[in-house]
């Protein structure tokens, strides 16, 4: 990936059909990230997050929380086993109903293409 982060706000000319979340990780690296959902659990919203990383096949799935004091939305490690299962499930849901193996693949191509 280049050095230019896409995204819809990035001012490229490029259309752009997913939205990037660049998180730091624990030993202070980074790592972008397609934001795939945002969705609600038991009034809760999660984020659902792909790394961008070829070498990453993972989906990360983290409680969202819009806003804070600097207006940046916060990304929460869920805790409890019984929440995470919840919104595992949840997502999976998602993921079937939406034929996802489609999307990404749509996504990768976009980004192979601005690329």
């Amino acid at each position: 990936m280049g050095e230019h982060n896409h995204d819809e706000n990035c001012g490229c000319g490029h259309d752009h059909m997913y939205d990037l979340i660049t998180l730091t990780l624990d030993d202070g690296t980074e790592m972008d990230c397609i934001v795939l959902d945002i969705f609600t659990v038991d009034e809760k919203e999660y984020i659902a997050l792909q790394p961008v990383s070829e070498e990453e096949d993972s989906v990360f799935l983290y409680r969202f929380i819009q806003e804070d004091e600097d207006d940046e939305p916060q990304l929460i490690n869920i805790e409890d086993d019984d929440e995470f299962e919840a919104v595992a499930d949840a997502f999976e849901e998602i993921i079937d109903s939406l034929e996802f193996d489609e999307m990404i693949d749509d996504i990768i191509d976009d980004k192979d293409e601005d690329e």
